[in-house]
């Protein structure tokens, strides 16, 4: 791999970043779903906990952040250029609430992990929440090209400099 060519993503391309995002959540959504089956044939072990303390700080700061981004900053700017998207962005907001639930959901059995290595979780919770992102990651990224051809490049730039400022506290 060529470290030195790729193309690193940037607020400056806040459809990229939110891009991004979403590849990580993929990935810690991924670890959620194997947990349970990881879990039942190794136990609750070292790298379980690793695993369940990034998945949590991903979804405790970061996810919460990246919806912040889509409902202060993204969806108002693609509504303005795109109003036929109205319906869909009702219902990524109706799906924000979801996926919170369940990720409190996981969050609960992740405090059973912590607390008792014997702790088995519910894999029905572990499945609902990578279930949930996986449907809404689908309908939210149609969102993200609709946006690339009908949002300016510089309202773009615009709201990257809100998400990059929002991380900065």
């Amino acid at each position: 791999m060529n470290f030195f060519n790729a193309k690193s993503v940037t607020f400056d391309d806040p459809i990229a970043m939110l891009y991004a995002c979403h590849g990580k959540v993929r990935r810690f959504c991924g670890q959620v779903a194997m947990l349970d089956g990881y879990i039942a044939e190794h136990g609750c072990n070292d790298v379980v906990m690793q695993a369940v303390r990034q998945i949590a700080r991903y979804f405790n700061v970061a996810a919460p952040l990246h919806h912040e981004d889509e409902e202060l900053d993204y969806f108002p700017l693609l509504l303005r250029y795109a109003p036929q998207a109205q319906a869909d962005v009702d219902e990524l907001l109706r799906q924000h609430g979801l996926l919170h639930a369940n990720w409190s959901a996981v969050a609960a059995e992740f405090a059973g992990l912590e607390a008792d290595a014997a702790y088995r979780p519910d894999a029905a919770v572990f499945k609902a929440f990578a279930d949930g992102y996986a449907v809404h990651l689908a309908l939210e990224e149609g969102l993200f090209e609709l946006g690339k051809t009908h949002i300016p490049t510089e309202e773009l730039a615009r709201i990257g400099k809100n998400m990059a400022r929002r991380r900065r506290g």
